[in-house]
């Protein structure tokens, strides 16, 4: 996909939670201000509004040129091609908004709205996805990758897709909704609620014989797995191995339409030892034949790239040198086909404002050439 490393145009660029709003502005592929964060008063539609407009002015005032653009990620529910906030669940004020407008008016700048998506384009860009196909051209392989599928593991499962360089929005902008995926081990429930910073509480508890509300903070409960600090440590191990699990599945369905590199960010992230076996594990899963025979769930083999070991197979791939019919000429191919899933190159607030930036300067490219 298109680079944006030497590009000097600057675009204003905001992570939006429901808790803060945290506020930044790139250029060349990397942030040119200290980022900040401001409350984002989810229940007070005219205060959040104000604190945007307060915080991108704050950012603007830093530079040394004037930005090109506005462009950030707003949770969904919302219609991103026309920059209206339709109903988060985490902002509920923000109901029926046409922020982008609002924006645009405030600002003279054309402006530029998505959601998690964003993240994915920014380790698109800059990020997992360049990083592999370094690693990959390093080894001397011929294989190289070209999409990438992010999900973010935290407060709740989000995801996104990007296709041969280009972020999949959707007709109804709500295209990469990992949270929807159906519980593995639940089949009436969403895989969020197996997936999620509640559902590692959740499981910490049954385990451990506690309420719900007597778990301690999936921190605390990692801390507890890795032997670092005093509880329940089987029931620790399970919670994230089982949170692997449920999320392993629901990636290895987006996989198998996608076909790409995974790419996982988040809160919980940093707790990849912990998850992230279990779920290269139900990747590589098989399910079974009427007559009893097992076969793959996914065609291509699952790599943790997290692991020295899985790494090194992955780089080296199959390399074969076949001989072309009815020629003397050889023609050499890459025989493994598999798939690697890596933890964020970027972190997840730097990923989504260089994928931000990235996006608003594609869009921009768009409109001067049509």
């Amino acid at each position: 996909m298109q680079s944006y490393s030497h590009d000097p145009h600057g675009v204003l660029t905001l992570d939006a939670g429901g808790t803060n709003f945290v506020f930044s502005a790139i250029e060349r592929n990397r942030a040119v201000v200290e980022s900040f964060a401001l409350p984002s008063y989810p229940d007070h539609l005219e205060r959040s509004l104000d604190t945007i407009v307060e915080g991108f002015r704050r950012v603007r005032a830093q530079l040394a040129a004037p930005p090109v653009a506005i462009s950030f990620a707003f949770p969904a529910p919302a219609d991103y091609f026309h920059g209206i906030i339709v109903g988060p669940r985490n902002l509920p004020a923000c109901c029926n908004v046409a922020l982008g407008s609002m924006l645009e008016d405030k600002f003279g700048l054309p402006t530029f709205i998505n959601d998690g998506d964003l993240f994915t384009y920014g380790e698109a860009a800059a990020g997992l996805l360049p990083y592999v196909n370094v690693l990959l051209e390093n080894a001397g392989s011929l294989k190289r990758f070209r999409n990438l599928l992010g999900v973010t593991l935290g407060t709740g499962l989000g995801g996104g897709i990007v296709r041969n360089g280009a972020l999949c929005i959707g007709d109804n902008s709500v295209a990469g909704e990992m949270w929807l995926m159906r519980h593995k081990l639940e089949s009436d429930v969403n895989a969020e609620e197996g997936a999620s910073i509640r559902a590692i509480r959740r499981v910490y508890a049954a385990e451990a014989g506690l309420r719900f509300e007597d778990a301690p903070e999936p921190k605390a409960i990692y801390e507890i797995a890795e032997g670092r600090a005093e509880g329940h440590r089987a029931a620790a191990i399970e919670a994230f191995r089982r949170t692997g699990e449920v999320a392993g599945d629901a990636i290895a369905q987006a996989v198998t339409l996608l076909d790409g590199l995974v790419v996982i960010g988040g809160g919980m992230a940093g707790a990849d030892g912990q998850f992230l076996p279990a779920m290269v594990a139900e990747m590589n899963g098989t399910y079974m034949a009427p007559n009893g025979e097992r076969f793959r769930r996914l065609i291509p083999c699952a790599f943790n790239l997290e692991d020295p070991g899985e790494l090194q197979e992955f780089l080296k791939g199959e390399t074969k040198e076949l001989a072309i019919p009815g020629s003397s000429q050889t023609e050499k191919f890459d025989g493994l086909q598999r798939t690697g899933v890596g933890i964020s190159r970027l972190g997840t607030s730097e990923a989504t404002a260089i994928g931000a930036y990235a996006f608003a300067l594609g869009r921009l490219h768009e409109r001067n050439t049509t």
